[in-house]
């Protein structure tokens, strides 16, 4: 067929009844395959979506042989970034604080006792509770008290994704009663035996996460071992030292530490972390999602520090055709400060304020010029900050500690970021504070020291015996009077308690309050009892005249 009958045939009337067919079919095709996400997020044919390749896998692919890596860079920024710095000590203060204090609030009526008995036995048990978690002796390492254990404890899970707490068990003494002691460890620890790890910084990392139990095989992810039919945690495998420490002369030795006691279901090892998926065995750390912004900004930073530092610097060169001519000026910076040195015949120029450098015959200085974004630094970083400040659940305000915005503003962004440290510091509480009380406890009444009838007896007396409330620091005010009078709005109209109230406002007890209140009384009458005959007639001719 020749190009002029191609071209009658391509517009014949049966050639286009056949290409709009064609096409009716096509689309007929793609209307019933492209519905819902089809036109949006899941698109593979939209020019935005087609170079996006998103391929989501298990959390043991996901997270597991991932962490490494994550973990390395989130301590390095916590050490070199001021940001992330900012983020993490800002939920350890705001979270714990100078550590959780404990507030017993044992089930009265369930346990069959009054509440002027209660308030007695808690009273007792706070105080015997504060000898042991006062002291560095319930710390393994004996280098600090439980609450400085807490502080410590959270650092660790938010920097390097999970924590873990080793119990473990040591002779009583003469001015400590209690055998009950607490290992923290760091996440590096617990990992599955026999792995590879990489053999040098520079390498990448080579970690086999996944292992089994010989004796019973159970899968081991990541130091987890898991029931093989359950998923059920079973035991974590706690290596003698970092598997990737340099150290030389110590041989490398897995320790397999079940995770619940078997005769009292007491948990033998603590585990914090905060979950992204479900079947998940090893945390994330808290600055994962914004790693690799929080690295930007940080090399952004240092870049306009160092052009800012370079720019300010006053430095003459000299050019010279006179051999020898560098004596006539020499250089204001110190031999002993200087970079480089001159060895091997080598001639260094030195920056400085007030420099002078003469350059020697033939010899040129030219300087690049950089366009620096200053003006636009402040703005640059400020935005930033707020996109990570979303992420991690802090507000810009409490990350770069700078309220320069209204009081309304101001007390909105502190809710918002009071909402993630309660919920956060609920997640400690019950997972690292009550454990280690209920296992205090649990000594204490085998000891005979506290009283507890009935604790081993019955599962439901001794959760009522345990019972207990973790108090922190504050959210802090504002404008105090503002908040005091709405808190005791909220007294008077039942909304809340004084008790409730006194924690929030100031992270007191007050129980201890009343009494000390009380003391001060007694003592402010026996000190001043003309004023207080003076107060006594006014108030009662007030009474006569109402």
């Amino acid at each position: 067929m020749n190009t002029v009958d191609k071209i009658i045939n391509y517009f014949s009337p049966h050639s286009g009844l056949k290409r709009s067919m064609a096409r009716l079919q096509e689309d007929a095709v793609r209307t019933f395959a492209n519905s819902g996400y089809s036109e949006s997020g899941a698109s593979r044919t939209k020019k935005s979506m087609k170079g996006w390749t998103a391929k989501s896998k298990s959390p043991q692919e996901d997270i597991d042989k991932n962490l490494d890596t994550l973990r390395q860079r989130s301590r390095d920024l916590y050490m070199s970034a001021p940001l992330a710095t900012s983020a993490i000590k800002t939920n350890r203060t705001n979270v714990v604080g100078s550590g959780l204090k404990l507030k017993a609030r044992i089930d009265f009526e369930y346990l069959g006792i009054t509440r002027e008995q209660a308030d007695k036995w808690e009273m007792n048990t706070e105080r015997e509770f504060g000898l042991w978690a006062e002291s560095v002796w319930c710390d393994t390492l004996r280098l600090n008290n439980f609450y400085e254990l807490q502080q410590l404890a959270l650092m660790s899970w938010l920097m390097n994704g999970d924590g873990f707490g080793l119990i473990k068990q040591d002779a009583p003494s003469n001015w400590m009663p209690y055998s009950l002691r607490i290992h923290l460890i760091e996440s590096d620890r617990v990992c599955t035996p026999n792995a590879v790890y990489r053999a040098a910084s520079f390498l990448p990392s080579r970690v086999n996460v996944l292992g089994v139990n010989t004796n019973n095989k159970n899968p081991i992810y990541n130091g987890v071992e898991v029931d093989k039919a359950s998923g059920a945690v079973v035991a974590y495998w706690v290596c003698n030292q970092y598997p990737n420490s340099n150290f030389k002369g110590i041989t490398k030795d897995w320790t397999r530490v079940e995770a619940f006691g078997e005769k009292t279901g007491n948990p033998n090892i603590l585990h914090l972390m905060e979950q992204e998926r479900c079947e998940q065995y090893r945390g994330v750390p808290y600055l994962a999602p914004v790693i690799e912004c929080l690295k930007q900004i940080t090399r952004y930073t240092e870049a306009t520090l160092t052009a800012a530092v370079v720019q300010s610097f006053f430095t003459a060169f000299i050019k010279s055709e006179v051999p020898g001519g560098d004596g006539l000026f020499g250089s204001t910076v110190p031999r002993e400060e200087q970079v480089e040195d001159d060895s091997d015949n080598e001639v260094s120029y030195e920056l400085g304020a007030g420099t002078i450098n003469v350059l020697r015959p033939g010899e040129d200085v030219e300087f690049g010029e950089p366009k620096q974004p200053t003006a636009q630094f402040d703005a640059f970083v400020s935005a930033m900050a707020k996109y990570t400040g979303a992420a991690l659940e802090i507000p810009y305000e409490l990350l770069i500690k700078s309220f320069m915005a209204s009081y309304s503003a101001s007390r909105a962004a502190l809710l918002e970021a009071w909402k993630a440290f309660r919920m956060r510091r609920t997640w400690f509480a019950n997972d690292f504070c009550q454990p280690v009380y209920e296992l205090w406890l649990s000594e204490a009444v085998a000891r005979g020291r506290i009283n507890a009838p009935g604790f081993f007896n019955d599962p439901a007396k001794k959760k009522a015996w345990c019972k207990a409330d973790w108090n922190g620091p504050s959210p802090g005010q504002i404008d105090p009077v503002k908040e005091v009078q709405a808190a005791t709005l909220r007294v008077q109209e039942g909304y809340s308690t004084r008790e409730r109230e006194t924690i929030e406002l100031t992270g007191g007890d007050w129980d201890k309050n009343i009494v000390q209140v009380a003391r001060e009384n007694e003592l402010k009458q026996k000190a001043f009892p003309a004023n207080n005959q003076m107060n006594k007639t006014n108030s009662e001719g007030a009474d006569t005249n109402g």
